[in-house]
């Protein structure tokens, strides 16, 4: 029988992975914000590789931010749902979610089951 995530715990380790994800989306913005051209080397002198690289390390900053900030929302979301009572219940099956889980991950949204289906049903369209 899976019990529930005691909700003072739920609540401690949502605030724990807000916090931690919100100073992560602050220091990316922040990177984000620098100029390129204030990199330590100046554009003349780089050879395309070096623009290509730095490109490529500004747009991967750009993808995590992006994935930080959608983890955020979640994260608020599941502070919500903690509010509601609905907190640890599986969107798709209405099931409790397993304990273990939450505390790996406090914002799922979906048990282990689930979860799978739907990034099996992601791969096959990719």
């Amino acid at each position: 029988m899976i019990t529930v995530m005691d909700p003072a715990r739920a609540r401690q380790r949502l605030g724990e992975e807000r916090a931690h994800r919100q100073s992560l989306a602050q220091r990316l913005r922040r990177e984000e914000s620098d100029p390129v051209e204030s990199s330590e080397l100046s554009k003349i002198d780089q050879h395309p590789a070096e623009l290509g690289t730095e490109t490529f390390e500004r747009e991967l900053e750009l993808t995590t931010l992006m994935i930080v900030e959608a983890e955020l929302k979640d994260i608020d979301d599941a502070m919500g749902k903690l509010e509601q009572g609905t907190y640890g219940v599986c969107e798709a099956c209405g099931k409790p979610i397993d304990p273990e889980r939450l505390e790996a991950k406090p914002w799922a949204r979906f048990c282990v089951a689930d979860q799978a289906r739907i990034e099996q049903a992601l791969n096959r369209r990719a």
